[in-house]
């Protein structure tokens, strides 16, 4: 395959693989790969990586159930990394039972739940926190406690708001509307226990979909 001559391993034949989440850009894993382990990844659609230390192919999820599944695969700029875009079967990648490899956090020395990913990806894990963790004072526990009645109101007004920021065609204020809708938006999914990684999912899909006739 022209792609695996075109790349730059290592003097042992290797090239360093990171795993991200084609969903929210979660950076999941580091792996080695050679040329049998990204042949077999691109045939079987099913990521195979090269274990160091057992010196032999490694069918990422054999042995746990935690497959990676082929999403699309670039290179960097000097063509000795490779990205892989993977959808992680059961939302483990490590062998310690986490979501991501990245979980130590250097400047507090403390393991974090979630691997760091798009802001609005990062802000429904907050508001999911708030839901099972309430804490006094929150904004968002005052709405998720009176519930729909608040929420939809909530959301309404700011569509609202949204709708007259872009009727004056001020771009800061669209930014700030379109971030407060969003938010509370969000805070709605959660109480309807709907997650936000389901919302991207369906715009994933709708990304390789046929465009849809127009009349």
């Amino acid at each position: 395959m022209l792609f695996i001559d075109n790349l730059h391993f290592d003097q042992n034949g290797l090239i360093p693989a990171i795993a991200q989440d084609w969903v929210d850009g979660s950076i999941l894993m580091m792996a080695w790969m050679n040329k049998e382990s990204i042949t077999k990844t691109l045939e079987s659609g099913e990521v195979h990586y090269w274990s160091r230390s057992r010196k032999e192919l490694w069918h990422k999820g054999k042995t746990s159930g935690h497959f990676q599944k082929l999403k699309g695969i670039r290179t960097d700029c000097d063509s000795d990394t490779i990205l892989l875009s993977i959808e992680q079967i059961g939302s483990i990648a490590c062998h310690t039972g986490k979501r991501s490899c990245f979980f130590k956090d250097l400047e507090t020395n403390e393991d974090v739940l979630y691997p760091p990913s798009d802001a609005c990806s990062e802000l429904f894990k907050v508001i999911e926190s708030r839901k099972s963790n309430p804490e006094e004072g929150s904004y968002t526990n005052s709405l998720l406690k009176e519930g729909d009645n608040k929420i939809l109101k909530k959301i309404g007004e700011e569509t609202a708001e949204f709708i007259m920021a872009c009727k004056d065609k001020n771009p800061i204020s669209v930014a700030n509307e379109a971030a407060d809708l969003l938010f509370h938006m969000q805070v709605s999914l959660a109480h309807q226990n709907v997650s936000w990684e389901d919302v991207l999912k369906v715009l994933v899909k709708r990304r390789g979909a046929p465009r849809r006739n127009q009349k």
